[in-house]
Parts: C-alpha cells; structure tokens; sequence
C-alpha cells in the first residue's frame, strides 16, 4: 500500500511493456525520432543533475511560468536534494545515475504530446571512507508526460510520476555510530524446512518490476493481477515472494492469506498482511521502531536490530500508525547495508531506508522457516 495522494493518474500508466516498432501510434516517422532523442536527452540530463546538483542544466525544459510545469521541475530539484542528502548522511557519494527509458505511447495533437514511458535507472554509489567497490542498485518508474514543441525545442508542460525519492531532504536521520555493521548472517541461510529462502530471494529479483536489473524482462509475474491502480501493488508482491509454489518462497496458503484469482485481503492490503505474518505464526517480530532506534547499538541488539534481518524476511514502513509499505530483504551491499527489493515504486537491491524519513518506523519481521 502507498499513500493515496500519489496514485492520481495512475491507471494511465497500467501495461507498460519493452517498445516495439509500432508502439508509437505516429504517422510520421520524423516526430517520433525527435520526440524519442528530446526524451532521452532529457532523462539522461535529469539523471545527470542527480549527481552534479546543477539546477541550470535542466530549467531549459521547463516554463517557470507555467504552473504544472513549474511543478515538474521543482519535482526534479527536490528528489536530487533528497539523493544527495541521503547520501551524505549515510557517508556515500553518488557516482553514477544512468537512466533507460522504453516509450509506450506517444498521442500528439498538433505541436502537443502526450507520452506514456517507463524509465530504468541504474545508480551507483561508493563509500567516502573506503575503497570498498562501487555499489549498484536499480529503481523504475512509470511516467506520463505533455510535452510541447516551441520555438527552440520541444518543453515539459507537465509530468506525473510516482516517485521513490520525493521525500522531504530535511528529514533524514543520521547514521548512528558504526553503521552498517557487516552481519553473521550477510548471506542466505540455508533453507531447513518450510520456507524456501533461496527461491523467495530469486523470485524477488526476477520480478522486480521496472527496476534496473530486475529480470523477466522488467515485467511482473502475469500469474498475479497488479494492484498498482487499486492502491499499491507492494503487499501483493510481497506475498507471492513468500508464498508462490513454483517460483518462490512456497509458504502454505491459508483460508485468510490466499490468491485464487485475486488476492484476499491479508494477500494485498498492508495492515491485514502485517497481522496475519505475526499471528499466524509465519513471522517473528524483531522490531519496530525509527530508522535511529532499528540501525543503533543495545544491549538486546549490540550491531543493531536491522543486523538480525536476513536474506527472504520482511521490513514493513508505518506512517503515522499505519503500515504504508512491505518490502522484501534480499542481501547486503559489501559493507552490510541491507537491500531491499519491492513493488510501487519498482526497487532492486535498494538500500532498506531510501525514500524514507525519520518519521518512518520499520516493522522487521523475520520469516519462519
């Protein structure tokens, strides 16, 4: 489940698959060249800004003085402020962000274009205080765009996205003394019994969506609906991560936690799944708590409750008492900072808190074998 506010216009962005040759529904072959080299110029300047942080490479496609695209732009400005802030807080530097788009559809109407895409981005960050290896993880969005050609070019009028990193950049926690701790447990322990941890990682990254080094072709499992439009498809991948027979974690469905068609209702909606994992035996609770009280030294947890989480278990985000979100462990980077992959936004090997604040609490839950 995601917050609400941000799935305005999502049904439009439903289907997005890899291009083909006629998925531009266009007559004439020269605009949908240069609409596609004005896109991939864009995404790959905005993509660019993430690391140089220089808002004058990318307020030439844009109107100030037009509200929506205004709006665009300032989008822009604040998730690379959010990027960077993280980054620095966790003692990162941002190195590269290399975008992949794939345009579904281009309508145009005279000099306007509407464009339905899906973006791919790989980025790549390295420790300030090592030479440990440059470290890679992938996000994928889906985007709806008006764009309009002027004199000088082609502009954005405006631009609707859901957004992993549109997080307020004055919110983020610091990192507590040591943290991330390599872990005992880095790897993926062997399965002993009913849940099959190897599979349920490989499942998450196979179908993780539109994300940057996803399989499957950066499509979803069709053997599942997506609830993207419905209001966030994150649970429902979560649970095929732990409960699909052939691929996955292969969990024992029950009368309250099943799909049969479409998911029931501990299947896909957030707070249901959270009960039904630590009721039904499924799940352990290990915490809950801010980033701050999860990532901290104590007694109970001397590396930290976040170092208990291992490959195949679950972190769930509550926002003001309720659970917003359900992501899926599936390793470390080379310095211990647990990854996550999910659905809605799409993420691969993402470090667990990107995207979050310090107003979120984790809810980690190690799965049962």
């Amino acid at each position: 489940m995601i917050r609400l506010l941000l799935l305005v216009g999502m049904s439009i962005l439903m289907g997005i698959t890899p291009l083909h040759a006629n998925a531009f529904g266009l007559d004439n072959k020269g605009d949908k060249e240069e609409i596609s080299l004005f896109l991939s110029q864009l995404y790959k300047d905005r993509n660019d800004f993430l690391i140089k942080q220089n808002p004058e490479a990318i307020n030439k496609y844009y109107r100030m003085t037009e509200r929506t695209s205004r709006y665009a732009y300032q989008m822009e400005v604040k998730r690379a402020k959010y990027l960077y802030s993280w980054a620095e807080k966790r003692g990162l530097r941002i190195v590269e962000a290399e975008p992949f788009i794939r345009i579904v559809r281009i309508k145009m109407d005279g000099n306007v274009a509407r464009v339905i895409l899906a973006q791919s981005a790989k980025i790549s960050y390295a420790y300030k205080s090592s030479d440990l290896p440059l470290q890679s993880f992938g996000v994928g969005t889906r985007h709806a765009l008006t764009i309009k050609k002027e004199d000088n070019g082609w502009v954005v009028k405006k631009e609707w996205y859901l957004d992993p990193l549109e997080e307020n950049p004055n919110l983020i926690p610091d990192s507590p003394p040591g943290f991330p701790r390599l872990s005992s447990m880095e790897h993926t322990p062997k399965s002993k019994g009913r849940y099959n941890r190897e599979q349920a990682v490989a499942y998450a990254n196979k179908y993780a969506g539109l994300a940057w080094g996803a399989g499957n072709e950066n499509r979803y499992n069709r053997e599942y609906k997506d609830y993207t439009p419905l209001g966030g498809d994150c649970t429902n991948f979560t649970s095929q991560v732990l409960g699909d027979k052939k691929e996955g974690g292969g969990l024992r469905m029950t009368g309250a936690w099943r799909y049969r068609g479409g998911g029931s209702r501990a299947w896909v909606q957030t707070d249901a799944f959270e009960r039904f994992l630590l009721y039904s035996g499924y799940g352990t609770l290990i915490a809950k708590g801010t980033f701050t009280e999860i990532s901290r030294s104590s007694k109970k947890h001397p590396d930290g409750a976040i170092a208990k989480l291992v490959p195949g278990d679950v972190i769930g985000y509550s926002l003001d008492g309720d659970t917003d979100h359900f992501s899926i462990v599936v390793g470390h980077d080379v310095k211990g900072y647990p990854l996550v992959n999910s659905h809605t936004a799409d993420r691969y090997r993402v470090p667990f808190d990107l995207g979050w604040d310090k107003n979120t609490k984790y809810i980690l839950i190690h799965i049962n074998d």
